[in-house]
């Protein structure tokens, strides 16, 4: 389960002493632990993927800010963060692999027009899941519905 290998990896990570290793592993815990205790239920790997992959896009927005103000720093930091928290994802799906996955989910409905764009991207967020970040998949639904 992905629970104990974020605990496993964290005792690793506190053994090597890597502070941010350790910080971005116990950052994603305790947004788990939130979530549990706000819902008042165990999560699950799929729903733990989803906090671990909006953790990391949450990163991956900052950057531009942080290259905006020259904090060459913090976009160094906010890198090896993103590189941690990519070891828990899987692997994300290339720009031709998503096409193909969002042709066949664009078949499956019957869309036909960029107005159909919602039903196919609440399927293709649903099969795809954590493979493939939001912004790529609206990205290529708009590209194939035109």
């Amino acid at each position: 389960m992905l629970k104990e290998k974020l605990l496993e990896e964290l005792k690793k990570a506190m053994k090597e002493k890597n502070i941010n290793r350790k910080n971005v592993i116990q950052m994603v815990r305790a947004a788990i632990l939130q979530v549990e205790k706000d819902k008042q239920i165990e999560l699950n790997d799929d729903e733990i993927l989803q906090i671990i992959a909006k953790e990391s896009k949450k990163r991956k927005d900052s950057i531009s800010d942080y290259e905006k103000g020259g904090r060459q720093d913090l976009v160094e930091q906010i890198n090896e963060e993103i590189q941690v928290l990519s070891e828990f994802l899987p692997k994300q799906l290339t720009a031709e692999e998503l096409e193909e996955k969002i042709k066949i989910i664009i078949e499956k409905v019957g869309a036909t027009t960029i107005k159909d764009m919602g039903k196919v991207m609440k399927m293709a967020k649903e099969e795809l899941g954590a493979t493939a970040d939001g912004k790529a998949i609206s990205e290529t639904v708009k590209k194939l519905l035109n």
